[in-house]
């Protein structure tokens, strides 16, 4: 009878609890904390979350060859929940405002510079901190973080550096869902008041037609240029073919809902999930773990700074017609991006309306992330 006491007590948890393990937990209540209370994205972090708490149980084997979490992480190793993510996105997402604007591709463009700067700074951060050096791969994958788009780190991780998306993927999406702290400061320190008070006109009317053919275009163009975009930008742009052509279509009305509602909602459930799987305590807390949620962070406010002084450029260029603070939303977080350029352009004027000028660029920075993807692994995939 001792015996099988004994035994029972050994197979508890609580035996076999690490001090990584134990406070990878404390990190995931944490964020659902910030998730449930503070209302940080709660979307995206509470399955986040409780995919580390899971993780992190011990003994549970969850994450384990045959586990539950080890079967629902394959989506992301196999590159397959991130496509489906722009799918949902792309067919939530009007381009009008993008068509009407050209112009605002730039801006999206422009914001993909943290991307890069990044990149750069992770090949050579052992020149300042020994012990810690990253891969030309490694730090493209971490660059990446910049585009503020999950789906886009984790399918690009997926393919050059595997071994870190777990670091990478928490954070993406703790950056997605901290977009309202962190822009508002950057994007105040680079304007005026002049600048952030600016009414921009009302953008021209989109026909149909032309937003039928922008994304059959789109992905005509890029994946000649970029292939390695071709599944990030072809499902994105399927989504977004499938919610325009539904006015001509009626039938198209279901597979658009379904894309926008029931598939998204479940998919997102499992890459979120299987995302805050991957942060094991063990192979979290390490020193190279810090540094990426670090350069994670430069990466992310270096983007939102050049699609803020891109937009300071277009405003100087334009004789004072473009708000700036529309370039922050450039970087890929939609819509969020571009409600907090709407949040700070009403604190400056409450007559500013920039909510549909600042989805050009947001949507831009979509379309820019998959492209910044497409070309880190054209040129790193064989290396």
């Amino acid at each position: 009878m001792i015996d099988e006491l004994l035994k029972f007590y050994y197979s508890m948890g609580f035996t076999a609890i690490t001090w990584q393990q134990a406070v990878m937990i404390v990190v995931s209540c944490f964020l659902m904390y910030l998730a449930l209370k503070k209302g940080f994205e709660p979307l995206l972090l509470v399955p986040i979350a409780f995919g580390m708490l899971l993780a992190n149980l011990p003994l549970a084997g969850l994450m384990e060859d045959g586990g539950l979490l080890y079967y629902l992480s394959m989506g992301i190793k196999l590159g397959i929940y991130p496509p489906l993510i722009f799918f949902g996105v792309g067919a939530m997402t009007d381009f009008g405002p993008l068509i009407a604007n050209p112009k605002s591709i730039l801006l999206g463009a422009a914001a993909q510079i943290g991307i890069f700067m990044t990149f750069i700074g992770a090949i050579l951060l052992d020149r300042y901190m020994p012990g810690i050096s990253f891969s030309l791969k490694e730090a493209a994958a971490i660059g990446i973080i910049g585009g503020a788009d999950g789906p886009t780190a984790i399918f690009l991780a997926s393919k050059l550096a595997d071994h870190l998306t777990g670091p990478i993927a928490v954070a993406a999406y703790s950056y997605m869902a901290l977009v309202p702290l962190i822009q508002p400061p950057i994007m105040k320190a680079l304007t005026t008041q002049k600048e952030r008070e600016v009414v921009m006109e009302q953008l021209r009317p989109v026909s149909k037609i032309e937003k039928i053919v922008f994304p059959i275009l789109v992905t005509i163009i890029v994946s000649l240029i970029l292939p390695p975009a071709a599944a990030l930008v072809g499902m994105l742009m399927l989504g977004n073919l499938i919610r325009e052509a539904a006015d001509f279509q009626s039938i198209l009305a279901r597979l658009s809902k379904t894309a926008q509602n029931d598939m998204t909602n479940i998919v997102v459930i499992l890459l979120g999930v299987s995302v805050g799987a991957t942060a094991d305590g063990a192979v979290f807390l390490r020193a190279q773990t810090l540094a990426i949620i670090a350069l994670g962070i430069v990466a992310f406010s270096c983007g939102t700074a050049g699609g803020v002084l891109f937009g300071k450029l277009m405003y100087k260029t334009s004789g004072g017609k473009v708000n700036p603070l529309i370039g922050s939303a450039g970087v890929s977080a939609v819509p969020m991006a571009a409600r907090v350029s709407q949040k700070v352009g009403q604190e400056a004027n409450p007559n500013n309306f920039l909510l549909m000028h600042a989805m050009g660029p947001n949507v831009a920075g979509v379309i820019g992330s998959a492209v910044a993807a497409g070309v880190l692994l054209s040129l790193l995939a064989g290396h």
